[in-house]
């Protein structure tokens, strides 16, 4: 009977460490704060995949890269444009999801009293923009459209909080940047040109998620979880947009977890396109467009002197794994 006792105890004890050590899988996931519906799904995301999620907030892209090429996080937001220039660089990530497709999200605002009331009006205006992001690439591409030499447009690279303390100060006259610095430019501004207008002239944006694929490949199980989640809670605001108001439980969530204000979150949302995951493994995202809208950005960014030369094949940063796998 003694011996049967300990056996019991035993087994226990070694159930009991077991769960302990399958509670204690963590991951770091890197965001810009912007919000989205993901941000009112903390814990169904824990839930779904078994992981404790510490989130943690980037200014830019930028930061994003680094952060990926040193091994600091494994998995984060990143938008289109430093996705190329990172790929460009040899960072070890591939884009596994589309995060959100950007539309009037981003925009260019200029100051009240600036002087500039349309984009030709910019020339000889300082504007704000952190640089090498997917709002510095519509920038670029917004100029370029309306025949802007980019010599005489004095372009500052600042992050979201400092080009809204910048703003305040009235030491810029514009900026182009994505909320919540967006929200509180133009309460004293007027937008010019948003980022859906850039993308029909042929400059698409979009927010992606990068994975180091080592680690992805021995995290499966929660890959797979992970997009099914973020598949889960994009449906549910693409199906409810329209009832989603600043008194939506959701909305309030995602007000608290980004710091904006909850009628601003209502108006931010309105202003991304969320592709479900069968449309995200077609052809005409991670099938194969990623990878050619990579190329065509890096190229652009080689011609605007921001990296010195674009790759001959992107094929190798982007997988439709994940998504394939949870869409069965």
């Amino acid at each position: 009977m003694m011996r049967i006792r300990l056996a019991a105890t035993a087994a226990a004890l070694i159930i009991g460490v077991t769960g302990a050590i399958a509670q204690t899988k963590e991951v770091v996931i890197g965001h810009f704060g912007t919000p989205m519906p993901m941000h009112a799904a903390y814990a169904e995301f824990e839930k779904a995949t078994g992981y404790k999620i510490s989130w943690r907030k980037f200014d830019a892209g930028t930061d994003v890269i680094a952060a990926m090429a040193s091994g600091g996080i494994k998995l984060a937001e990143l938008g289109s444009s430093p996705l190329a220039i990172g790929a460009s660089q040899g960072v070890d990530y591939q884009l596994f999801a589309i995060s959100n497709v950007i539309g009037a999200a981003e925009a260019l605002v200029a100051r009240n009293g600036a002087g500039i009331d349309k984009l030709a009006d910019i020339a000889g205006k300082k504007i704000g923009v952190p640089l090498g992001s997917t709002a510095h690439f519509s920038l670029m591409g917004a100029m370029r459209h309306a025949k802007i030499d980019p010599k005489s447009v004095t372009v500052l690279g600042m992050k979201p909080d400092q080009i809204a303390a910048a703003w305040s100060q009235k030491q810029i006259d514009a900026a182009y940047v994505w909320d919540p610095a967006l929200a509180k430019i133009k309460v004293d501004g007027k937008v010019i040109v948003h980022s859906g207008e850039v993308a029909q002239w042929g400059n698409p944006t979009f927010d992606g998620w990068v994975v180091n694929p080592q680690w992805a490949k021995e995290n499966e199980a929660f890959m797979i979880a992970f997009v099914k989640t973020l598949d889960k809670v994009n449906g549910n605001y693409t199906a409810n947009a329209a009832k989603w108001t600043a008194a939506t439980p959701e909305v309030v969530a995602i007000a608290k977890a980004t710091g904006s204000k909850a009628e601003d979150v209502v108006d931010s949302l309105t202003g991304y396109q969320f592709p479900s995951a069968k449309e995200q493994a077609s052809e005409a995202w991670l099938g194969k467009t990623s990878a050619e809208g990579m190329m065509s950005t890096a190229q652009f960014l080689v011609a605007e002197k921001r990296i010195p030369k674009a790759l001959d094949d992107y094929k190798k940063f982007v997988t439709a794994d994940y998504l394939n796998k949870a869409s069965k």
